[in-house]
């Protein structure tokens, strides 16, 4: 770690600011040399827990700089392994919870932009949002005991985690997933929920069951084989084939998974209608819902939306269970 940089977040850390100046100042000083060390990150996350109030700012640059130390640091780029992601839960983690929303925000980018990270990182991530709605207390809900349902930022964290390039399912929802959105649902049913959190469960669920599948990431073994044979071909070819393997991918009949408008990706686009190879609800899936609207007293509103936009797609009539429900 450079002097410049180590003396200005020692300054962060004691007097507990941070001003445009000196976030400006550690962007020039931490990619100075085209890399950050761990003893720069460490400092990083020494300001972040000192400082008396954070602003975007802040937390942008704490984010972009750490997120790039994370899945760059270990070879091959891209790639978080195991000892990573545990570390980065132990620096972070107080008996169970994540402390700040920058945290927060650096595990869910982590998932976003790396290749593949470990099962341990997404359970971790996905576990803070779900405890954060239904204990009413979190960094998405400014440390305030809040049991107003599932918020706007919960709803585009949990669309990220799912749908991330490093997710358990990339461009889709797994098993676990959905039944985390049921367990959710099933939380804040009536609640003031935010308004996207009813389509973020019909079609999230929805993906799992009709096997709307995006395209896995290759494992690490193979892209060192591939790293292997860029290094021979050159950088040109290599960069090619990264930015081909980075890509956000697409999802057979969900349209593309980018953004319609503003920052946020609209990771549930319509679904083509064109696309109805996917849209069957095999015997597995329909026994997993049956069990999944057994679970609760009552068939309720959501899961009826939920079976009824499933009918819509595979044109035809899912019924479920005499009592399902009750």
């Amino acid at each position: 770690m450079s002097i410049e940089f180590g003396d200005l977040t020692t300054r962060i850390a004691g007097d507990g600011r941070i001003t445009t100046e000196e976030i400006l100042e550690l962007r020039r000083l931490g990619w100075s040399d085209g890399q950050m060390t761990p003893d720069e990150a460490e400092s990083l996350f020494v300001a972040n827990e000192t400082a008396d109030s954070v602003s975007p700012e802040w937390c942008d640059f704490f984010v972009e700089a750490l997120t790039s130390f994370v899945i760059n640091t270990v070879d091959p780029a891209g790639y978080v392994d195991q000892e990573m992601a545990e570390e980065l839960i132990a620096r972070i983690d107080r008996d169970g919870h994540v402390g700040t929303f920058a945290e927060l925000e650096l595990l869910v980018t982590v998932i976003e932009k790396a290749v593949a990270v470990p099962q341990v990182l997404r359970d971790y991530a996905l576990r803070q949002i779900e405890e954060a709605v239904t204990l009413g207390e979190g960094p998405t809900r400014h440390g305030e005991l809040i049991r107003q349902g599932i918020n706007a930022a919960e709803v585009a964290l949990i669309k990220r985690v799912i749908f991330g390039t490093g997710s358990e399912r990339p461009a889709g929802v797994s098993r676990s997933e959905a039944e985390m959105l049921f367990r959710i649902k099933d939380a804040t049913l009536y609640e003031p929920n935010a308004p996207d959190w009813n389509d973020l469960f019909v079609k999230g669920v929805a993906q799992f069951l009709l096997g709307f599948a995006g395209h896995e990431a290759p494992s690490e073994a193979r892209m060192r084989e591939l790293e292997g044979f860029m290094a021979d071909q050159g950088a040109g070819i290599g960069g090619f084939l990264r930015r081909m393997l980075t890509s956000k991918p697409d999802i057979e009949g969900f349209g593309s998974l980018l953004a319609i408008g503003g920052d946020e990706p609209d990771y549930l686009a319509s679904l083509d209608d064109e696309a109805d190879t996917a849209s069957v609800l095999e015997p597995a899936e329909q026994s997993w819902l049956q069990d999944m609207l057994d679970a609760d007293e009552e068939l309720d509103d959501m899961e009826r939306a939920l079976i009824a936009f499933i009918d819509a797609e595979t044109g035809e009539t899912f019924v479920p269970r005499p009592g399902a429900g009750a």
